[in-house]
């Protein structure tokens, strides 16, 4: 509660949205908003003074009613000014976050919390759902989709980067989680696009797993692109390194336990023999400078995230259902545990108050 009733200090009276980080020294300003962080304030709904849920609610209504450019979110906002800082979109980092809890805040709250779910499917939904029913909108939705989502000449769907309008065919490893998060909203989907998220997932999961692939060391670069005639390759030196990331094994658990194709599983061991084969030494496991290369370049760095996350993830593919099963569980954006909250749970706490 304590830390809970600091991070209100994000939201001071005078800045339209909240800050992206916080100072406890007085003489320094807060930092620029990223959309990211309302995933951070997303975590405060778990806490019994309702004003935190409150604050975060109020946030994220200003941000839904907020203008976007293509229906787009950008990464940067200023927290005084309340205009977009960059116009500059990514689903992965800085932006992947927002994307993923607008849908597990929906999920979380046992499926009562209607606006987070008509945000996030305003941001990714398929155009063709919007000309069906003629609906006509303020802003052009189906964001993702329309404006980030594209198709290699080989049939390798990817989610590229949009930077002032311009489209950069780069795929980060981040970005790989947004497999995982398309499959996990298919069932909720609007009428008629439950298969069409499925698909999206399986797609999204196949061209990460081909970059694994198209490398020596059989783990996936730090971003891959689809331009000048490669496709899911690293072909800049600052993008070719792997620091055992888990976004790619999480969008595995999430396919493996909402389709049990085993293809999965198969993929998911490979990672598991490259680890052993090129990540592991005698103190843990290191990250690699360059997957392409025949030989091993150590940054003699174990990243806290692979045990958070990527060995976890690896741990539930290989696990039964019902350990940790999906309709209990929320797994943020760190990989830690949230409940549910079970419409049982909500009234207890309303009798409280």
């Amino acid at each position: 509660m304590g830390c809970g009733k600091e991070l209100l200090r994000l939201m001071q009276p005078f800045m339209k949205f909240v800050a992206g980080s916080i100072s406890f020294h007085p003489t320094v300003n807060p930092s620029f908003h990223g959309t990211h962080s309302n995933s951070v304030l997303e975590g405060l709904a778990y806490l019994s003074d309702s004003l935190h849920l409150k604050q975060v609610m109020n946030i994220r209504r200003v941000l839904n009613n907020l203008e976007k450019p293509q229906g787009l979110y950008p990464n940067y906002l200023n927290p005084s000014s309340g205009q977009w800082a960059q116009y500059h979109v990514s689903v992965g980092g800085l932006g992947d976050s927002f994307y993923e809890y607008l849908l597990k805040s929906w999920l979380m709250s046992d499926k009562t919390d209607l606006e987070a779910k008509k945000m996030y499917f305003d941001a990714v939904k398929y155009k063709f759902e919007r000309r069906l029913q003629n609906i006509k909108s303020k802003y052009d939705f189906q964001a993702i989709e329309t404006h980030l989502i594209r198709k290699s000449s080989n049939g390798l769907t990817y989610i590229a980067e949009w930077k002032g309008g311009l489209l950069e065919h780069k795929m980060g490893h981040l970005t790989c989680f947004a497999g995982g998060m398309f499959a996990l909203g298919a069932h909720d989907a609007p009428k008629g696009l439950t298969e069409h998220y499925l698909q999206l997932g399986t797609e999204i999961a196949r061209t990460c797993h081909e970059s694994y692939n198209r490398t020596f060391m059989k783990l996936g670069p730090e971003a891959f692109r689809f331009d000048g005639g490669v496709e899911a390759i690293a072909t800049r030196q600052n993008e070719k390194y792997y620091i055992l990331r888990p976004e790619v094994v999480e969008t595995y658990m999430y396919m493996w336990r909402l389709t049990h194709d085993p293809k999965y599983r198969k993929w998911a061991w490979e990672v598991v023999e490259a680890l052993e084969n090129h990540c592991r030494l005698k103190g843990g496991y290191s990250g690699l400078r360059d997957v392409y290369l025949s030989r091993e370049s150590y940054d003699d760095v174990q990243q806290s995230f692979f045990l958070a996350e990527t060995l976890k993830y690896l741990y539930l593919i290989f696990s039964d259902d019902d350990l940790l099963p999906l309709k209990h569980w929320i797994f943020n954006t760190e990989a830690h545990l949230l409940p549910v909250l079970s419409n049982n749970i909500k009234k207890a706490e309303v009798n409280d108050q």
